[in-house]
């Protein structure tokens, strides 16, 4: 048996929280994006700079606070998920999911920034969106408040997809 506080429910179905798996599972989140942002340089100077972009194109301080935000909510809804294997549910094949694309998340940054290549960051894009979509549906089908915390996210990547498309198509 669990130490108090993480187990996920008691014997009536009352949920139990746990502050310690909260935090590891958004700082762990945080950790993808901060090993993509070693990569990560678009101030003057840089290759990025250099690039042609769209309009539509948010300015670069925009980025840091949206991706903090986005990986938070994803946290929470890692321990969402997390919390609900510990009562017996089948999650495995969700969790893995959930891994895959947070490892793919970090790619993006090391193929786009760190190799400066638009066309690779596309293609591995549009692997990374399919790879949310998967884990929202898996999420959905485990706990649909995780899945719904997962909705800004898949948003915000349909928008860095289509950004990345045309950004590789003006600069190809």
């Amino acid at each position: 048996m669990e130490p108090s506080g993480t187990e996920v429910r008691n014997g009536k179905g009352r949920w139990i929280q746990s502050p310690a798996r909260l935090l590891a599972a958004i700082i762990l989140c945080n950790m993808a994006g901060f090993v993509g942002s070693l990569v990560t340089v678009t101030g003057p100077g840089s290759w990025y700079q250099g690039l042609v972009k769209p309009s539509f194109s948010p300015p670069n301080f925009v980025f840091g606070p949206v991706w903090t935000t986005l990986y938070i909510l994803m946290g929470i809804s890692l321990y969402l998920v997390w919390m609900e294997s510990l009562a017996g549910k089948k999650t495995t094949v969700a969790l893995v999911f959930f891994g895959a694309q947070l490892g793919l998340n970090t790619l993006w940054s090391f193929l786009f920034f760190g190799l400066q290549s638009p066309f690779l960051g596309l293609i591995e894009i549009c692997v990374l969106w399919a790879c949310i979509v998967a884990t929202v549906v898996l999420f959905f089908r485990i706990k649909p408040a995780a899945a719904y915390l997962l909705v800004p996210y898949l948003l915000w990547v349909t928008f860095a997809s289509f950004l990345t498309y045309t950004i590789w198509v003006l600069n190809g």
